[in-house]
């Protein structure tokens, strides 16, 4: 608190003089309330902020004092400083308490300069960066009282500054007029938050009952209303962040950003618009995106964006929009949303031209957000109890659809089974007859299948000396004489057969990594190849082998092998290709790779012979182990006659 001394006799004369040029307000006890609209008050604008209340009191000052007729709210500077001066005819024998009350509970500073009898002023500092407890009264708007023990004429002035739009109209009225509207208004805030945290309440349930995550994005939505509208109505601040005032700098914006966040959320989950709409679905995300950077922004660096509100406009549109569009796509519980932000927009609507003197100021134009909040979140509700009831009549009508279908399954089925009955009674009587047939039947097919053992079984033994000796006649023109195509596929049938010998003749002493040595391994990827259990290297069949790398069926390079070793031809090359059906170049190739492996066998001092052609298959510098068994055919081959 802090006092300001005058002349008391200057003061007196000031103020009757001044009193002649601005009419001061009058006590009467029959007028409970007066209100002065912005272009009713005397005041003076200072941009720079500097002026001090010596200057703006002193008497070649108070000609600076005018009124703005035609003053909008548009017209309001943020940041710089309203001087208004309010002359007050005091009278002591009034009968009531008076007081002086601002509306309007989001400015940022009042500085109140209230006369006193010694001709002094006191300096009462009021405004939302004050702390709530420094209020005469615990009230969400700013009061100062009046002392009415002397007759005259009392001049007050007011500092005001915000740093966004600050509605500076003053209510001068009785404690009992204060004490009525303020019941009344407390008592509609109640309902209105009480009404907040039942429809809040109700979808909770609601979630809890059908685990739509949709409900738990409306309920945000209505908690982000319900904190929007506590900082504007400034009983956020009296409750819940009193001793911070510091937030209500902020309060506003954030709970706006919270409130078209969770409203986009919610829209977009609501009219399932990836599935309807999947373009809106797209712009959605990237206006979620772009509010949410703005919002980052305003938080961190140009907070006086969080007072250009008229940006909501382009995402509240957004959604009207989408709601409209999936509305008459067919999308039936999409017509209460509609409603419900037809309503919003036309509460905003009300309150932008209240906010630019297109309307006059009244309680229901005040409040107007207010009640289309409530409306909005009330058909919302609705448009969410629609879409289950939908939901409900479509499982409702499919029900009694499979119901009606079961019936009629059962009409047809007892019918089926009457006639399957019938038709059971004449089959077993006509079956009792022929199984009586079939006993005497099987009697002689167990007989015959005896008899028909006994020859099976001697003709299996027949056979295995026939196989028998095919190929030992086999092996014989082996060793003799050169065998056709026919008769070599005797002892080499298929791909499976050649691949089982060349496994025997590869690794008849076992396997040995030729990268680590290692001798254990396991089946690799493909039949027929091992893989170390080492080092992981994966051998093939073929690897270091004489068929390594052919791209034709390894029985048919078994036979060019075994032609080539033999030394004959069976006919001209071309001949030879056609009856093997592969290429000339195939087959002269691969003749040529085992002529140039006989020919390092021979060299070595190994000659293959016809008897001993599959000397030619492997690698002699496959491994130890096979450079072994190649000296052992070495050795065989020098001690044995050569043909």
């Amino acid at each position: 608190m802090k006092w300001i001394k005058n002349n008391f006799l200057f003061f007196i004369l000031l103020g009757g003089e001044l009193a002649n040029a601005q009419q001061p307000v009058v006590v009467l006890d029959s007028v409970e309330e007066r209100n002065f609209m912005p272009n009713e008050l005397m005041y003076y604008q200072d941009v720079t902020n500097k002026i001090s209340f010596l200057h703006v009191s002193s008497q070649e000052f108070s000609n600076r004092f005018q009124q703005h007729t035609d003053y909008r709210n548009k017209d309001f500077i943020p940041n710089a400083s309203y001087w208004v001066r309010l002359p007050i005819r005091h009278k002591s024998d009034t009968e009531k308490a008076w007081l002086l009350e601002f509306y309007d509970q989001t400015i940022d500073k009042i500085d109140a300069y209230i006369p006193q009898p010694d001709g002094s002023y006191q300096l009462i500092q009021l405004g939302d960066q004050q702390p709530f407890t420094h209020r005469l009264f615990r009230h969400k708007n700013f009061e100062l009282m009046l002392n009415m023990k002397h007759d005259t004429v009392m001049l007050y002035y007011f500092r005001i500054q915000s740093h966004e739009f600050a509605d500076i109209r003053i209510a001068f009225r009785s404690t009992n007029r204060f004490i009525y509207y303020s019941l009344n208004e407390y008592f509609l805030f109640g309902t209105f938050y009480g009404m907040i945290l039942i429809i809040a309440l109700y979808n909770f349930l609601t979630f809890l009952a059908i685990r739509e995550i949709k409900y738990i994005y409306y309920i945000f939505y209505i908690l982000s209303v319900a904190l929007y509208a506590l900082s504007l109505d400034g009983i956020g601040f009296q409750y819940l962040w009193s001793g911070l005032p510091a937030l209500n700098t902020y309060a506003t914006g954030v709970s706006l950003y919270l409130v078209i966040f969770w409203s986009l959320v919610f829209t977009k989950r609501f009219l399932s618009l990836a599935a309807k709409a999947p373009v809106l679905n797209t712009i959605f995300k990237w206006v979620i995106i772009l509010r949410t950077l703005v919002f980052l922004v305003a938080l961190f660096l140009v907070p006086s964006l969080f007072s250009q509100r008229i940006i909501e406009i382009a995402p509240l549109s957004l959604i009207f929009y989408s709601a409209i569009r999936v509305w008459r796509n067919g999308y039936q519980p999409a017509r209460f949303f509609v409603i419900a932000y037809g309503i919003l927009f036309s509460g905003f609507f009300l309150r932008a031209m209240v906010y630019f003197n297109l309307l006059p100021f009244t309680i229901l134009s005040h409040y107007s957000l207010h009640l289309s909040f409530v409306l909005e979140m009330l058909f919302l509700t609705l448009a969410l109890g629609d879409r289950i009831r939908i939901l409900k009549d479509n499982r409702d009508r499919a029900l009694r659809k499979i119901i009606h279908q079961h019936e009629a399954n059962m009409k047809l089925k007892d019918k089926v089974n009457r006639e399957l009955e019938l038709r059971v009674k004449e089959r077993t009587i006509e079956l009792d007859s022929n199984n009586l047939a079939l006993e005497e039947s099987n009697q002689k097919l167990v007989k015959q299948a005896t008899e028909i053992n006994q020859i099976n079984s001697l003709l299996d033994l027949d056979n295995w000396k026939l196989k028998n000796r095919v190929k030992e006649v086999l092996n014989e023109m082996l060793m003799e004489k050169t065998m056709n195509y026919a008769e070599f596929k005797t002892l080499y049938q298929d791909t499976l057969s050649a691949y089982r010998f060349l496994e025997e003749m590869k690794w008849v002493n076992g396997f040995r990594c030729p990268k680590c040595r290692n001798e254990k391994y396991f089946d690799g990827a493909v039949k027929f190849s091992r893989r170390c259990t080492k080092c992981g290297y994966n051998e093939s069949i073929t690897a270091f082998t004489i068929f390594q790398g052919i791209k034709f069926p390894i029985e048919k390079a078994f036979y060019i092998a075994y032609l080539t070793v033999v030394g004959k031809k069976e006919g001209t090359l071309v001949a030879f290709s056609k009856q093997l059906e592969l290429g000339l170049n195939t087959v002269w190739a691969f003749r040529s790779k085992v002529q140039s492996r006989m020919k390092e066998m021979e060299e070595s001092g190994v000659r293959p012979t016809a008897s001993r052609w599959e000397e030619i298959i492997l690698s002699a510098d496959y491994h130890p182990k096979a450079k072994e068994s190649n000296r052992r055919f070495s050795s065989i081959n020098q001690k044995s006659p050569q043909p």
